[in-house]
């Protein structure tokens, strides 16, 4: 190791969004038995019957067409129940629920992927990574009024790492485009499924060589949407190739659940069954850029299975620009992620509704650029001129800075990700009537910074002086910027955006208290640096001239 996002929505697409949120299935339930109850687990997809006479008579009166094994198969005691018409579903649940057999019952809810996409009708002369203002912005993005430095600074952060092909990240979505060259070498293959019509390795999927495809119930993963090939792409394209867009992650190998169908919308019961997949098979972090506003305990079941497993999972805050809970990122073991604009406000609206914008509340986790995302296309393997917007766009970046965190230290917990990557955020980034200093319900712990988290990582590593020590303000600066650090130190070392050398002050006396003059620097973003005695780099930080 290296330590350096309803069929309803394609049906109404004029109707608004918060029309659609509360949908769910009208003809299947999941269910969970209690533990004491035994109906002969684990049986077979698609019977009729549990071996228990109420329940078979309840299940024949309702006219259930099959059930179906769910959840954590290895308990076998989650199913989904797949009624032949649609039911007044809330007097289906009570029906259930008197039985006094479940642990819980509840509808199969339907969600969809948290982002919308848009295509160019023109294409721009700069290179396409020029077009990845999340990546690096220096202020000139064209679809938007963009701030210098209003990114994750992924260009100082591949200077520490730039992931390990042993960190497996499981995109949880519409699929991606199997064959895209961007991901060519980078797909996760099930090296204990042969291509033979036979289950393997027995985890209860036939052939699930590159994955699983929850919503067709087969082994192929191909985006048939785009939501997917677009997330996907964010977190792991292949990068420094003369092609297309870069990745967060040069080298994680992305396991491919595909849990949206075509309409980009799925049941839960499909997301949960993904999750357990994820983790059973060896994922270390999750992407769920999906979400739904109800609440289910099968998937929270599924999320606390990951957390309890050490996998870390990230999910969007979704788009309606309230205060609406969707899940998963409203439970407490994921990482909830908010999405900025390339002017580094919150993303209110994005491009594609005026009364659209990046949902908010106290579950928030941090933010990250997510509104004009350009990547890749799921029905091309040349076209780069379509880009995307939503929540679904800023959590695959924050699931691509968890997967190079974990390279640089595999042994590290959800919690520990989660604390670097809130504790490194750069807070009071966006609108100061939204995001006061310290936590707040529209950017959580503020925008993340790829540079710093993974600094602190490395410096955890190696122990290290934690870079809060170390302050800057004002920043960004006009004239004059002061330096406090509780480290001592013997030197500032500036150097431009190339890496140059622009000025070094000496501070012999190890005072704690240095007041620089960036009158005379050109507009742009800079690295300081205190170093020891020895000329050695004790932190770094960014300072950013106006």
């Amino acid at each position: 190791m290296k330590h350096l996002f309803l069929l309803i929505l394609i049906l109404l697409q004029n109707a608004s969004f918060a029309q659609i949120q509360e949908k769910q299935s009208k003809n299947r339930l999941v269910v969970k038995f209690k533990s004491s109850v035994d109906v002969g687990y684990g049986m077979p997809n698609n019977a009729r019957k549990f071996h228990h006479h109420e329940l078979d008579d309840l299940n024949k009166k309702n006219k259930v067409q099959s059930i179906i094994l769910s959840g954590n198969k290895q308990k076998g005691d989650t199913y989904i129940l797949n009624f032949e018409s649609n039911h007044e579903i809330n007097d289906l649940i009570e029906q259930y629920k008197n039985t006094n057999l479940f642990e819980y019952v509840e509808a199969d809810f339907i969600g969809l992927g948290g982002g919308k996409k848009a295509a160019l009708e023109f294409v721009p002369d700069d290179t396409y990574f020029s077009r990845q203002y999340g990546l690096y912005n220096d202020g000139t993005f064209s679809l938007s009024p963009a701030t210098i430095d209003a990114d994750i600074d992924m260009e100082l952060g591949w200077d520490i790492e730039q992931g390990d092909q042993s960190i497996i990240v499981a995109v949880l979505d519409s699929g991606i485009k199997l064959e895209h060259p961007e991901f060519s070498g980078r797909i996760w293959t099930n090296t204990n499924e042969t291509l033979n019509g036979i289950d393997d390795d027995n985890n209860g999927y036939i052939d699930d060589i590159n994955g699983w495809d929850f919503a067709n119930n087969d082994n192929d993963p191909t985006d048939d949407h785009g939501h997917g090939t677009n997330v996907t792409g964010i977190i792991g394209a292949n990068s420094n190739n003369n092609l297309g867009y870069s990745g967060v992650d040069w080298n994680c190998k992305l396991m491919i659940g595909k849990i949206l169908n075509e309409n980009n919308t799925g049941y839960y019961s499909w997301w949960t069954d993904a999750i357990y997949y994820a983790v059973d098979n060896g994922a270390n972090v999750i992407n769920m850029s999906v979400g739904g506003s109800g609440f289910s305990n099968s998937m929270k079941d599924a999320i606390d299975y990951a957390y309890d497993n050490g996998v870390i999972v990230v999910a969007c805050m979704m788009n309606e620009n309230n205060n609406t809970t969707f899940y998963p990122a409203g439970y407490q073991n994921t990482i909830a992620v908010g999405a900025t604009n390339p002017n580094d406000e919150r993303s209110a609206p994005f491009f594609w509704s005026a009364t659209s914008g990046s949902n908010y509340g106290n579950h928030i986790d941090v933010v990250a650029p997510g509104n004009y995302i350009y990547g890749l296309n799921h029905q091309s393997n040349t076209n780069y001129n379509s880009y995307w917007g939503g929540t679904s766009q800023a959590t695959p970046l924050v699931a691509g800075l968890s997967s190079l965190l974990l390279a640089q230290d595999p042994d590290q917990t959800p919690d520990d990700i989660r604390s670097i990557i809130r504790n490194t955020a750069e807070d009071q980034v966006g609108n100061l009537s939204e995001d006061i200093p310290g936590f707040d319900i529209y950017y959580g712990y503020g925008r993340i910074n790829t540079y710093q988290a993974l600094l602190q990582n490395s410096l955890s590593v190696n122990e290290v002086t934690n870079p809060t020590n170390f302050s800057i303000f004002p920043n960004p600066v006009s004239n004059f910027v002061t330096i406090n650090s509780a480290l001592k130190f013997n030197a500032v070392l500036i150097h431009n955006i190339l890496g140059v050398e622009v000025l070094r002050i000496d501070n012999s006396s190890q005072q704690n208290s240095l007041k620089i003059d960036f009158s005379n620097f050109e507009r742009g973003v800079y690295l300081t640096s205190l170093l020891n005695e020895n000329g050695n780099v004790l932190v770094s930080k960014k300072i950013i001239k106006k």
